[in-house]
């Protein structure tokens, strides 16, 4: 395909590259030199550069810049390429990084995804085994990759690449809170749960020597940055998200047949189906309140559960539920007490405050609670799909 071919791609599709830079000046003409290969559609968001980077830039006239005095960190600097581009009239914009651990020759995998499945926040996907890979990059690439499942349930090779295609006009009413590093996981997060698909496609990467190689990235302050927003990611994704995207496919009677088919007419065996319930009733009864779902769904697709099964019967511990489980829990700790049992009154005042009462009563409870109930529930579910099964007629 010509140069002419890729360039039009790049205006019927409404795609801008956005370039942020601080203090690159080694490599950025070379990068800009490498886009400029592919489309003149370029914003360049200069965050707060001291070298020489305003000098480079002053030569090229037919590119997009924009940018300020102080530095404010990579995620200001793509945040304020957004805004810039969702004011040209853009509705995609790609990022690359300005220290040229990227490749202009890569821009064609985005715009080929983009135009054949629609408009989705697409990641590069970096080769991470290459031996020039740094250990920390890879490890804290496995690191993201984790967390960024928990959050959203889905899998994506490669979570920390900043060359990506953004589909901004998506994503033009939702405001951002972090402005250093962190930002790239907050948008890929957010955006998944907002229902922009979050998927991937190939790049390759380049990592200079340590010895010439250029990086702004501060592991201990960037690296803590980044676990506390995973922290309240997870804390938001566990307490709202999932159970939100959970509840509201109930709303549409498709969910109801699939659920009958998951417990009716699937393959999966009585013991799986009524293993799956159990345990769900099991993980909504235990006292790990704020990460049940987080550590079952977890542990159901490692046991290779009915994961939807799982999920109904783990929402046993729904609000109007809690104060009978806490109830029923205390009481079943009482037995464990004996003579040392604290009593509380089965009342609307039952909350978190009343069990701390005694914590080993409760635990102790919760647990036994949870082990009984599920067992329990698992056993009815088995015997009533057997019998079930044996009285119906063959279709």
């Amino acid at each position: 395909m010509s140069d002419k071919d890729f360039h039009q791609k790049f205006i019927d599709n409404k795609i801008c590259v956005i370039i942020p830079t601080y203090n690159n000046e080694k490599t950025l003409k070379d990068v800009i030199d490498s886009v400029l290969e592919y489309t003149t559609n370029i914003l360049v968001i200069n965050d707060g550069s001291t070298d020489s980077t305003a000098q480079i830039l002053s030569d090229y006239s037919n590119i997009h810049i924009a940018g300020y005095a102080q530095n404010q960190g990579k995620g200001f600097a793509l945040r304020t390429g957004f805004k810039e581009a969702l004011k040209l009239g853009y509705d995609n914009a790609i990022t690359i990084d300005s220290d040229g651990q990227h490749f202009a020759k890569d821009l064609p995998n985005f715009v080929d995804y983009l135009e054949k499945n629609g408009q989705a926040l697409i990641i590069g996907a970096r080769n991470m085994d290459q031996a020039s890979v740094p250990t920390k990059s890879s490890f804290g690439n496995k690191f993201s990759t984790f967390w960024f499942w928990a959050e959203t349930f889905t899998k994506v090779p490669d979570t920390q690449s900043g060359y990506r295609l953004y589909p901004i006009s998506l994503m033009k009413n939702m405001r951002f809170f972090t402005k250093k590093f962190e930002f790239e996981i907050e948008v890929i997060v957010r955006a998944s749960w907002k229902g922009i698909t979050v998927t991937s496609v190939p790049v390759t990467v380049y990592y200079a020597p340590k010895e010439t190689r250029v990086s702004h990235f501060r592991p201990l302050k960037d690296f803590t940055r980044i676990s506390i927003l995973n922290t309240v990611l997870v804390l938001i994704a566990t307490i709202y998200i999932h159970p939100r995207n959970f509840i509201l496919p109930w709303f549409k009677k498709s969910t109801y047949r699939q659920i009958k088919h998951e417990v009716l007419y699937s393959n999966t065996s009585n013991i799986i189906t009524a293993t799956s319930v159990g345990f769900g009733i099991f993980m909504g009864i235990i006292p790990l309140w704020g990460f049940q779902l987080l550590i079952g769904i977890a542990l159901a697709v490692y046991f290779r559960l009915n994961k939807l099964l799982f999920i109904l019967f783990a929402h046993i511990s729904i609000p109007p539920m809690i104060p009978l489980i806490i109830y029923l829990s205390f009481k079943i700790g009482a037995v464990w007490m004996g003579s040392r049992a604290s009593y509380v009154l089965f009342s609307r005042n039952i909350s978190l405050e009343t069990i701390k009462i005694n914590v080993i009563q409760y635990t102790l409870g919760a647990i036994t609670f949870a082990t009984v109930a599920g067992i329990i529930t698992g056993l009815i579910t088995y015997f009533l799909l057997l019998t079930y099964k044996k009285n119906r007629l063959p279709i």
